[in-house]
């Protein structure tokens, strides 16, 4: 930690620098993009990221939009400082905040829904200076499409018929490996993708995950406490969601999304029925 060069610190991240002695690292179960380890001291623990794979994020950013979020009340890590280490990649220092959530129920899915939408409700004001980009949708969240002209022509209709919007603080993947849990408080992580983009997107791909790899009933309970606090039409929704299976389709081709022994069947279920695609597409 000491060779990190910080270029965000805060004064818990000061006093750990100056005064801990007794540190322990335990390695955390980390993603494709970065390393994650615990930091455990003699107060407190805390988590280090470190980029030190492909993906090199502005974690300056992402340091600004977490304290923003944090100071506004929402269900975030703490960021205590960012920087990059001796080879350069960019590296975070957060608070622990426990395990993926691994069971829901119908008052954690409320709860869950409403995190999420807390967080589009972010004041705009508050991350100005932030550097939050609008990214092109297609581009950003659609990688390598031009490849794959079976998924690209029905996501353009349904994207020009969505009418798309970024108007506000979106976090992009939103699903349960993202949320921690420790003593019933839930904790939103992994800020790689946030962005300003669409709310109903940012919910559409959290329900589609929901319907993949938890059940169909569970979904449904979910989208309908969306439903319920937004006005959103449940068709409305539907396109969104749509939009979201097609580009789980898409990963499923050029990256490796988690595939269980239902995973396949139950995406063709989905893409079978939607009243957006009715398609019968390869599946990897």
């Amino acid at each position: 930690m000491r060779e990190i060069n910080w270029v965000e610190k805060s004064e818990t991240l000061e006093s750990l620098l100056e005064h801990e002695t007794t540190i322990q690292v335990v390695p955390l179960d980390s993603g494709l993009e970065a390393e994650v380890v615990k930091i455990a001291t003699s107060t407190a623990d805390y988590v280090l990221k470190v980029w030190n794979k492909e993906s090199k994020p502005n974690v300056r950013m992402q340091y600004q939009i977490l304290k923003a979020l944090y100071s506004h009340g929402r269900a975030v890590s703490v960021p205590l400082g960012c920087g990059t280490d001796r080879n350069g990649n960019p590296a975070m220092l957060m608070s622990y905040d426990g395990t993926p959530v691994q069971k829901v129920d119908q008052t954690k899915l409320m709860k869950l829904a409403k995190m999420l939408m807390d967080i589009h409700k972010l004041p705009l004001d508050s991350q100005r200076g932030s550097g939050l980009k609008r990214y092109d949708f297609i581009s950003y969240f659609y990688p390598r499409i031009d490849e794959f002209p079976d998924i690209k022509q029905p996501l353009m209709v349904l994207v020009q018929r969505a009418n798309m919007k970024q108007d506000c603080v979106i976090h992009g993947d939103y699903h349960l490996g993202n949320i921690l849990e420790n003593e019933n408080e839930l904790t939103v992580i992994d800020w790689t993708n946030v962005q300003m983009g669409d709310a109903r997107y940012d919910m559409a791909w959290s329900i589609i995950l929901m319907r993949i790899y938890v059940s169909e009933k569970r979904a449904s309970f979910y989208r309908a406490a969306f439903c319920a606090e937004n006005r959103y039409e449940k068709d409305e929704l539907e396109l969104f969601e749509a939009i979201a299976c097609l580009r789980w389709v898409l990963l499923s081709r050029v990256d490796h999304p988690p595939i269980r022994k239902d995973t396949i069947s139950r995406v063709r279920s989905i893409l079978l029925r939607s009243n957006y695609l009715k398609l019968k597409l390869d599946l990897v």
